[in-house]
């Protein structure tokens, strides 16, 4: 990975999947470190759903990355 990290708040207007998938997407053309916090945190249902997990860790094997959560 080179360059500056990309930290995303996921908490910052609709704060939904598009951020996470054009985020990630970007890091990946990139190859840049992507960091995400409160991703969908004005939903009545917060936090990533199972189809977020797959499209993140689909990307990284692609561009032969890693995923690693941090629970708070």
């Amino acid at each position: 990975m080179s360059g500056e990290p990309i930290d995303l708040d996921g908490g910052f207007g609709e704060g939904g999947g598009a951020i996470l998938r054009v985020g990630v997407g970007l890091g990946a053309a990139l190859h840049r470190r992507v960091s995400v916090k409160d991703i969908r945190a004005n939903r009545p249902k917060p936090g990533l759903r199972a189809q977020h997990c797959t499209g993140i860790n689909g990307i990284a094997d692609l561009v032969g990355g890693t995923v690693r959560p941090q629970l708070e």
